[in-house]
């Protein structure tokens, strides 16, 4: 003992024990080691969890068309092109606006505004062209402008609504809750009545 009542050699040895504790409590043995590295690795190879499936939700272009907001799904969006250069054709039907050059080939325009009997306004700068395109069918509709492209959850599409009736209902895949209007893309490629058909009698 010292002159202060403590006796240092023991107190030394336990802070000596109580530091091996520790070491030893932060440096596993070989076998801890390789369990804790193999978990790590299970852990490490795991797909990170989504919280919902891809098939949960459609990706769609949406656009405004007589001040109202629509959608199609991008899986049959070749590309969007400015209204540019676009010549009428004669004898064709009323919702045909006429024809564009896209780099070499040439595509009719769709006019939905007609083809749904919608409210119709002049052409402006902002009007764009969506290239539509399923198997050999391409043509392109338009649309006042382009918003951009986003998903949608299937599970917050309605799939009609009562104002919405007559060929407008026929081309419907539903409606969200935001009143975007997503069209049936497949069934207006599909449909042989866009197809101009219509001769010039010479």
């Amino acid at each position: 003992m010292s002159a202060s009542g403590l006796n240092w050699p023991e107190v030394q040895r336990r802070l000596e024990a109580a530091r091996a504790a520790m070491e030893r409590g932060w440096a596993p043995d070989a076998e801890e080691a390789k369990r804790i590295l193999k978990a790590r690795a299970r852990a490490l190879a795991r797909e990170p969890a989504k919280d919902e499936a891809d098939d949960d939700y459609i990706e769609v272009v949406e656009f405004v068309l007589a001040y109202e907001q629509y959608a199609v799904e991008t899986r049959h969006v070749r590309e969007i092109h400015p209204l540019e250069h676009l010549t009428p054709l004669p004898c064709t039907p009323a919702f045909v606006l006429g024809i564009v050059n896209v780099r070499g080939e040439i595509l009719s325009v769709i006019d939905l505004r007609k083809f749904f009997d919608l409210p119709e306004k002049g052409l402006t700068d902002l009007n764009k062209v969506i290239v539509l395109e399923s198997g050999p069918m391409v043509f392109g509709i338009l649309a006042d402008a382009v918003i951009g492209a986003k998903r949608i959850r299937l599970a917050g599409i309605q799939p009609s609504l009562p104002t919405l009736t007559g060929v407008r209902e026929a081309y419907l895949k539903g409606v969200t809750a935001e009143r975007t209007v997503i069209l049936d893309a497949e069934k207006l490629l599909a449909d042989e009545t866009i197809v101009v058909q219509e001769q010039v009698e010479g």
